[in-house]
């Protein structure tokens, strides 16, 4: 009942229909989405099997925070957040590649760096680091955007020359990804936390550049807690960490990271709630209040309620 694991509706005007990773999206009038972010969790870009209470509210609120926190820099495509876990949007056409900025090295980078490989798409890294260090200055490490299976690593000079982006549109990305990685640090700094790395994802309408999908989440960011960070890596140890980190060094752990033939290992009602329990403490450490849990019902009869009420006055 506290979950949403997918949804079914027919919303007056709808002309499409897309189930994304954790999303299931709405298109209505071929104008507007209706994105409600469900509970679905993915890790290695596979969709796990058990859906975590909570997880799209906390999802969409730490979004809608930071969306409305950042609309100065550039316009982003969020009209209405009608529910703790819908977001009502404009439609804009997606720049195929997603724009990840690090500025430590951490994750996937410190995977690929420990492997030998310092080069990082296209940028070079220095000699000497060690993992959850911090870069000389941010780095932008683009992937593709795969509609299926993996996200790829490029490079700034492979997106131009195959013409993924045009230069002039890519020069703009640059710019907003700088910018919105240091409002996100400065606002981070203010909750205790280091901005470690996040992804960013634009997209086109009458040639004006918006910002979409959800940004500075613990999906799509990584975050260290300031306190004890200088002390922990003099000493080599793990950094404390707010991210999803945490979910995939449980799979990792149990060996699987999303390749053939591996498989994902039970996930029990124990594992789910612990889950579900990080994700809130996610949500309160980065936002700095309490989260507020809805009131007990039908989870799908509310949101479906509140997409038709938002509709009806647009």
């Amino acid at each position: 009942m506290n979950s949403i694991k997918e949804t079914h509706f027919n919303f007056p005007g709808q002309t499409a229909f897309y189930k994304g990773k954790v999303r299931d999206v709405y298109t209505i009038d071929n104008k507007y989405l209706a994105m409600v972010v469900s509970d679905r969790i993915s890790a290695f870009d596979v969709v796990l099997p058990e859906a975590i209470p909570y997880k799209g509210q906390v999802l969409n609120q730490i979004a809608a925070r930071f969306l409305e926190a950042t609309k100065d820099i550039v316009p982003n495509w969020v009209i209405s957040v009608p529910d703790p876990s819908v977001t009502i949007g404009r439609i804009c056409e997606p720049f195929k590649v997603e724009m990840v900025i690090r500025g430590y090295l951490a994750g996937h980078a410190a995977r690929e760096y420990a492997a030998g490989r310092h080069h990082v798409c296209g940028v070079a890294l220095p000699e000497g680091l060690k993992e959850n260090d911090i870069l000389p200055e941010p780095i932008i490490t683009p992937t593709t955007k795969a509609s299926v299976g993996h996200d790829e690593d490029i490079s700034r000079e492979e997106i131009l020359a195959r013409g993924i982006v045009s230069e002039e549109d890519y020069v703009k990305l640059e710019a907003y990804t700088q910018a919105l990685f240091k409002r996100g640090t400065e606002i981070a700094a203010k909750q205790g936390l280091i901005l470690v790395d996040t992804k960013y994802e634009f997209g086109k309408v009458d040639g004006q550049i918006y910002l979409i999908d959800e940004i500075h989440t613990p999906d799509s960011s990584r975050y260290f807690y300031k306190e004890g960070y200088e002390e922990r890596q003099q000493k080599g140890e793990p950094q404390k960490q707010l991210s999803k980190e945490f979910v995939r060094r449980w799979l990792i752990e149990n060996g699987f990271q999303g390749k053939d033939e591996q498989v994902v290992p039970v996930m029990t009602e124990e594992i789910v709630n612990s889950i579900s329990e990080r994700y809130i403490e996610l949500y309160e450490k980065i936002i700095g209040e309490a989260f507020v849990k809805p009131a007990e019902g039908s989870v799908l009869t509310r949101v479906e309620t509140a997409i038709n009420n938002a509709l009806s006055v647009m």
